[in-house]
Order: C-alpha cells, then structure tokens, then sequence
C-alpha cells in the first residue's frame, strides 16, 4: 500500500499562502460575525418597544426574521470560504506518482497520415 503514496520525487510543495491565514480566522469570524447580527433582535426585545407599541411586536418579528436570514447568509458565506481555503490548501500539497498501467484495447496509430 505504501507504493500507492509515493510522493514525486524532485517536487516542492508551494509555499503556505493567504488559505492558511483565511483557515485560522474563520472560527472567529463566524462566532463573532453570528453574535453581532444576534444584536439588533436583542436590541430590539430589551428597549421594551415591542411590548409598549401594539405594532412593536410585528418589528420585533420582521427584526428576527431579517436577523435570522443574515445568519444563515453568513453561514454559507463562511462555510464557502471555508472550502475554497480548504481547496486551495490540498492543490498545494505534495505531489504524488501516477501508476501508469497499459492499455490492452487501445487503438494502435497507422503509420499513414490523416487523409
């Protein structure tokens, strides 16, 4: 098994790039980018505005639903990121052999020319 993860010999692997740096500050991203659009609902629901107004509970409804699709948009956001980092990082990394193997029922060139 370990002739199938024979690495290419005379290869160099790229040097880290900005995924490395994208990779490590995504959790804090994510954490604090969810906690800030959490403010405004809870901003919202401690001014006491949406048990004064009769209307204060519907803005307090169109907050949450408005702050609740900004999330999942920034999870996504995040999760593509992610990937994309995540991506780049494995193309970077070291090269391996190809095991060649023949081709029984290949076709064999003439040695005529295309006509």
């Amino acid at each position: 098994m370990s002739e199938w993860f024979r690495r290419l010999p005379g290869f160099r692997r790229a040097p880290a790039g900005i995924e490395r740096a994208i990779l490590r500050r995504l959790p804090k991203v994510w954490i604090y980018g969810t906690l800030l659009l959490m403010l405004p609902s809870l901003l919202v629901r401690l001014g006491g505005q949406a048990a004064a107004d009769p209307g204060g509970a519907s803005a307090a409804m169109i907050v949450d639903i408005w702050g609740v699709a900004l999330i999942f948009l920034h999870w996504n956001t995040v999760l593509t990121l992610a990937i994309g980092a995540f991506i780049v990082m494995v193309m970077k990394g070291p090269a391996y052999v190809a095991d060649a193997y023949p081709l029984v029922e290949a076709e064999v060139p003439t040695t005529g020319g295309p006509r």
